[in-house]
């Protein structure tokens, strides 16, 4: 029997009957992670490593839509790795998924160089502590880089993947260039690119980016994702990837 604590919640998934348990006061998973377990690609017998998992959305997804052999998740916070765990025996994934709690700076002398085929990960998004209340609140670490930085990220994503790896990262079009520098500095090929857009007539708010460990210099730009047709209504790609 899974416990379900004070305070948490159980959602759907809308793939395979998958469930998820979250907690609102702490953070729950939004459409980025969504975008990024749909734009992630693994072949099958691949093994997949999200970093930075928070109550593990995207190996569960990622289970769901492909055919990998084994699907981990590492998160520094204890009550989000908890809840991962929980939401994997809740859906019976144990042989499939295992979460790891531990520092993404950390990762490589935890899983070992070179021992995954796909990493992901949605990462903190903001530089600046401005407006941080309580800089140890899970929300803060979530969405900011308090406990590790993109170079962190982009430098542990490089040394985890085996040569010809794949490495999908969701994050803001305003740090692209910090993005693509860093990943050729750690040889990482960006090889290609999506851009998010809420409405078709409004800027990008979200960038999906795909780099191979050692690839050669080509990237694709893809067609842009629209979220909204209109207010309130999904384009017809939006609710493919949710599975509606």
């Amino acid at each position: 029997m899974v416990v379900i604590k004070e305070n948490e919640r159980i959602d759907e998934l809308q793939r395979n009957h998958y469930r998820i348990i979250q907690d609102p006061g702490r953070f729950c998973f939004g459409m980025d992670a969504v975008l990024l377990s749909g734009f992630a690609k693994a072949k099958p017998g691949d093994k997949v490593l999200d970093l930075g998992t928070g109550t593990g959305i995207i190996p569960i997804l990622m289970e769901a839509k492909t055919k990998a052999a084994y699907l981990a998740g590492l998160e520094i916070q204890e009550d989000s790795a908890d809840m991962a765990r929980r939401s994997v025996r809740l859906n019976h994934l144990e042989e499939k998924i295992e979460i790891i709690t531990g520092d993404i700076k950390e990762a490589v002398s935890l899983f070992g160089a070179a021992s995954f085929d796909v990493v992901t990960c949605n990462p903190p998004y903001m530089t600046e502590k401005h407006g941080l209340a309580n800089p140890s609140e899970p929300k803060a670490i979530a969405r900011h880089e308090l406990l590790c930085t993109l170079e962190d990220v982009i430098c542990q994503a490089a040394k985890l993947l085996r040569p010809g790896g794949n490495f999908f990262l969701v994050h803001r079009p305003f740090r692209l260039v910090d993005i693509l520098i860093l990943l050729r500095e750690h040889h990482l090929e960006p090889k290609r690119m999506k851009m998010v857009y809420p409405f078709a007539d409004r800027a990008p708010n979200m960038v999906l980016i795909q780099a191979n460990r050692g690839g050669k210099a080509r990237m694709t730009v893809e067609k842009p994702l629209i979220v909204y047709q209109k207010p309130g209504i999904y384009t017809q790609e939006i609710y493919d990837i949710y599975g509606y």
